[in-house]
């Protein structure tokens, strides 16, 4: 993962984040926060993070530039270190559920008494009393109607739309404070179902239905199957799409016609993925042939 921000102004350099945070959406949120400069301290309790369990690269690739110490919250000695170290942060940055950090004396009320200029972002599922239901991201993405069939996911969209969302609470609690809407630290909470939801928007609105344009309805929106592998053909423009069907040799040009979607097949089926690159080249048309 690259950083694009240039060292000499990164947004948050010299803020002091503090993360409770485990397995993906905090950490990630973490990471982010810490490419935009901010100073990153993550406690980890004694046995670890399970991410690095379930992932050694993942983990070490998500804790880059992250300053991690061990704390067990459960004890007085853990305890101390952690209200040294939220002393002396800005922001907290958790994932439990609002009774375990009820547990561990960190409930907001607690927390905002205890140290008052320090703002928290809370990871959890959902907000309210869902927030105490168990749920990881094949949950959220199936509540949203993001799983189909019994095919899991290509990736975790809920965790890492949850991080970004985590992410810009941050912002948005440094900018509050900034800009003088509050005196205090502020409470923000994100929920991974809502992130899950927002991804899920445009199948929603039917874009990504296999009605929608591009859901599949558009011949010049859809994945197929070429001489040696296949070619995620993108060319839902007008623009685009006509140049795809020149190079076909089609005289039609209502891309949602099974017409059309036949001789798109029937083309590119007999076409190598050499040549399917040197048409897009000439032509500018968006596409991307893949092995298999």
């Amino acid at each position: 993962m690259s950083d694009s921000i240039d060292a000499s102004s990164q947004p948050l350099a010299g803020v002091r984040i503090l993360s409770l945070a485990l397995n993906l959406p905090g950490p990630a949120a973490l990471l982010r926060c810490r490419r935009m400069g901010a100073d990153c301290l993550k406690l980890e309790p004694p046995a670890g993070d399970p991410m690095a369990l379930y992932n050694q690269a993942a983990y070490a690739a998500l804790h880059e530039g992250i300053a991690i110490e061990t704390a067990d919250l459960k004890s007085e000695a853990g305890q101390r270190a952690l209200h040294e170290a939220l002393a002396r942060t800005d922001v907290l940055l958790t994932s439990f559920r609002p009774s375990a950090l009820a547990k561990l004396g960190l409930d907001w009320n607690a927390l905002h008494a205890r140290h008052p200029a320090l703002s928290q972002v809370a990871i959890v599922g959902a907000h309210g009393e869902r927030a105490e239901e168990p749920g990881h991201d094949l949950t959220y993405l199936a509540e949203s109607g993001l799983v189909t069939g019994t095919a899991l996911p290509a990736t975790l969209f809920a965790d890492m739309g949850g991080a970004l969302l985590a992410s810009e609470a941050v912002l948005k609690a440094l900018l509050l404070r900034a800009r003088g809407a509050t005196a205090e630290g502020v409470y923000l909470e994100v929920a991974l179902n809502v992130s899950a939801d927002w991804l899920a928007l445009p199948r929603t609105w039917g874009l990504t239905q296999p009605q929608g344009a591009v859901g599949g309805a558009h011949a010049g929106y859809r994945v197929y199957p070429c001489a040696d592998g296949r070619v995620a053909v993108a060319a839902l423009e007008p623009h685009f799409a006509n140049r795809l069907c020149e190079a076909a040799g089609l005289a039609s040009r209502d891309m949602m016609a099974p017409a059309t979607h036949e001789g798109v097949a029937a083309w590119i089926a007999q076409r190598s993925r050499a040549e399917l690159e040197a048409m897009a080249r000439e032509r500018d048309v968006p596409l991307l042939t893949l092995a298999d």
